[in-house]
């Protein structure tokens, strides 16, 4: 069943909170932020905190169209944010329910593209400093969904000493990748040659731990790439699902996902 037949499950209508600017995440070094996003102010040492303890959460969506989104647990907020009649959907999927962002813009003027988002609020819980991280998302994209960026989850950006950790599905070939950016800037990516947006779900995994970032493709560990232990991931910025901001420049995702979580610690 298509998308547009399914429209009818609402989750998001438009008219939806207005952006901030944000900062834009590169999907390599030296690339230059996108017009619509400004680098954000990098915060006073200390300033942020860290998980104290073990986290654990999880978001299927499969509670319908109850606002706000709460993770199984009932708590760590979700909230809809776009703009230009950026909506969002529920869709089924499996015995429950997934997702749906809006379709890949063909627009000339990206300023004028439908954005929609899923945001948090700030949770210095959720920021796993040097500590074991896991967090990852199930996804269905076609080469229809795919553009430049596509980011499916974030904490953070790779600019202005904030510090990120992100899973995205970039570039024109459908590649996922986990990446990892301390406040010096460095971007830590593991990419696999391996295209996901087949119009099939993929469970797609970021794992740090033993000084390695992985990516894990349906449960087979894909490419890795090494990461000092001193990297420490500590921002103000909230959980972000879609995207890294509503506004332009905000590498959209298109397609359908379900099952976000994040573990921090043991």
């Amino acid at each position: 069943m298509s998308r547009l037949a399914l429209a009818g499950m609402v989750l998001i209508l438009t008219g939806l909170v207005p952006a901030q600017a944000s900062a834009i995440t590169p999907p390599i070094a030296g690339v230059l932020p996108s017009a619509g996003f400004r680098a954000p102010m990098p915060v006073v040492e200390g300033a942020v905190g860290v998980a104290a303890s073990p986290v654990s959460l999880r978001y299927t969506f499969d509670g319908g169209v109850r606002q706000p989104i709460t993770d199984l647990a009932g708590g760590h907020e979700l909230r809809p944010l776009g703009q230009n009649g950026g909506a969002l959907r529920l869709v089924p999927q499996g015995v429950g329910l997934a997702v749906a962002y809006p379709d890949r813009c063909t627009l000339t003027q990206e300023i004028d593209c439908p954005r929609a988002i899923l945001e948090g609020f700030r949770d210095d819980d959720l920021n796993p400093g040097t500590r074991t991280l896991q967090y990852g998302a199930s996804v269905l994209m076609t080469h229809g969904d795919l553009s430049d960026g596509a980011n499916v989850l974030q904490k953070g950006y790779s600019v202005g000493g904030v510090s990120q950790f992100k899973l995205q599905v970039d570039h024109r070939l459908g590649h996922p990748s986990c990446v990892i950016t301390g406040r010096t800037g460095r971007i830590y990516r593991a990419e696999p040659w391996i295209d996901v947006a087949d119009g099939r779900w993929h469970d797609l995994t970021c794992v740090r731990a033993n000084n390695r970032l992985t990516t894990i493709v349906d449960g087979v560990p894909r490419a890795w790439v090494r990461v000092p232990p001193r990297v420490s991931i500590a921002n103000a910025e909230p959980l972000r699902v879609g995207g890294k901001g509503p506004a332009q420049g905000n590498d959209q995702y298109a397609g359908e996902i379900d099952n976000v979580f994040l573990t921090i610690g043991d």
